[in-house]
């Protein structure tokens, strides 16, 4: 890590390139955190959750209780050992609570004044955050499985809602109507998600194994339908052709850009397709057990290398490497299946939830230099800096503590001073020119070091002067 500091500060790298290594490397130490809790609020489990993009502070959480809760994520403690507290609660005994399981929940994506909820009392609920009262409902024929809003959309303010019927509903969020109907599925739609890359496209799963892009835009509606045999139809069977699982379709994400989307489905399979052309990138996840019926919440993260993808398997949160299919961890803690979890981007942190009625907070190992430093300030001791080697792009080399070149520069001073008198200025100053030669140390030691030669030097002249 002081690697690419030093190389950042000579402006010999790209300033994305630490943050890039600083976020891979957390991502890749995510553990369950005993010193961070979540307040357990919900008595049943927990099925979706969502975390704000406007501050990266406030979570929100849905239950089969038809419960909706908001969570503070900030840690004004001080302390290592703190609990995410519940700031507010739409509980059973508020008259607006949904009668039945919330499937999703969502934060407008530029204001946390507002938040939406769907369940499966046919309902979707438009929250405004100040009052806890919904602010429009809009009632459906049958349950509601997901909802989703844009997160970039400037043109629109549609929210996709796929339901137990095979239609996919767009509600206005400015007229508070739904003003069109997506047709093409031949079951209920239990998952839809938005481009984050182009705002009129939108991503549709459904029961039918299939996976529909469509343009908004268009009056024709779908651009193509996902092919897991990327039209090769010796590979399938007939009825299997256009199909991207063999079972239902419960899962999307796109990943950041946008370029890439992911399905999972009942068939214990992930797929990564370009989101383009609608090809299937054809990596291999292995085994990826999957019995919900319902949604499945998964995510990827963002800003480190390798991308990962992390979705719920049984009782764990397995992750994956995005482009290769290689399983890189697996997540352990809930005591029951795992539905959902979010990643935080701005701190590359995962929150889980599950039927166990626990959200579990992921977070990132410390260095072995943050453990020693939080130990030094805990205990109020003073740990001198180690002397390890570290080699920088520009070819200077610390091998030791700075404290002990300038003891070493004035005990030659003190040493040289009289064979300064006897023998001549030259010839010292350059048995201290070679010495700073042989002791290597970084541009603003070696600066700081001639900087005090030359006032040495100058003090020894006048006494040289005084004793002739």
């Amino acid at each position: 890590m002081l690697g690419f500091l030093t190389a950042r500060q000579a402006g010999l790298d790209d300033p994305l390139r630490l943050r890039r290594a600083e976020s891979t490397r957390r991502v890749l130490s995510l553990t369950l955190n005993p010193d961070r809790e979540v307040d357990r609020i919900h008595g049943n489990g927990i099925n979706t959750i969502d975390i704000e993009v406007i501050e990266g502070r406030y979570m929100l959480s849905g239950g089969a209780d038809g419960v909706i809760v908001i969570y503070d994520l900030e840690n004004y403690s001080g302390k290592l050992q703190y609990a995410c507290k519940a700031v507010c609660t739409v509980g059973r005994s508020n008259r607006y609570v949904h009668k039945f399981s919330v499937e999703t929940v969502q934060w407008y994506p530029y204001d946390t004044g507002m938040f939406v909820s769907s369940s499966f009392d046919k309902t979707m609920k438009v929250w405004d955050t100040e009052t806890l009262k919904p602010a429009e409902v809009f009632e459906f024929e049958g349950n509601v499985y997901s909802h989703h809003l844009s997160p970039i959309a400037r043109k629109h303010s549609l929210i996709a809602v796929g339901t137990k019927e095979p239609k996919i509903q767009l509600c206005d969020l400015k007229s508070g109507s739904r003003i069109h109907v997506l047709q093409g599925h031949r079951a209920e739609v239990l998952s839809v998600r938005w481009s984050p890359r182009y705002e009129h496209i939108l991503a549709t799963a459904s029961a039918d194994s299939k996976v529909k892009v469509w343009d908004v835009r268009r009056a024709s509606g779908c651009l193509f339908t996902l092919d897991q045999h990327n039209g090769d139809k010796s590979k399938g069977a007939s009825e299997a052709v256009n199909t991207a699982h063999n079972g239902r379709v419960n899962g999307l994400c796109f990943t950041g850009d946008g370029l890439y989307l992911l399905t999972t489905g009942t068939d214990d399979r992930m797929r990564l397709w370009n989101s383009a052309t609608g090809e299937n990138t054809l990596v291999n996840y292995g085994k990826v057990s999957n019995e919900s019926r319902k949604k499945l919440q998964f995510t990827v993260s963002r800003g480190s290398s390798p991308e990962l993808v992390f979705v719920p398997c049984e009782s764990s949160v397995a992750a994956y490497a995005l482009h290769t299919g290689e399983l890189v961890a697996m997540l352990r803690g809930h005591y029951n299946n795992v539905d959902c979890c979010e990643f935080h981007p701005d701190y590359q942190e995962l929150y889980s939830g599950g039927k166990d009625c626990n959200i579990l907070a992921w977070i990132p190992a410390l260095r072995a230099s943050d453990v020693e430093e939080e130990s030094k300030s805990a205990n109020q001791v003073q740990v001198p800096i180690t002397g390890k080697d570290i080699r920088n792009n520009g070819g200077i080399i610390v091998k030791r503590h700075t404290q002990v070149f300038y003891v070493i520069m004035l005990l030659m001073t003190i040493s040289t001073g009289v064979s300064f008198c006897l023998h001549g200025r030259n010839e010292i100053i350059d048995k201290l020119s070679q010495h700073i030669l042989r002791t290597s140390v970084t541009t603003a030691q070696l600066c700081h070091a001639v900087s005090t030669l030359i006032v040495v030097y100058i003090k020894l002249e006048l006494v040289c002067t005084f004793i002739r």
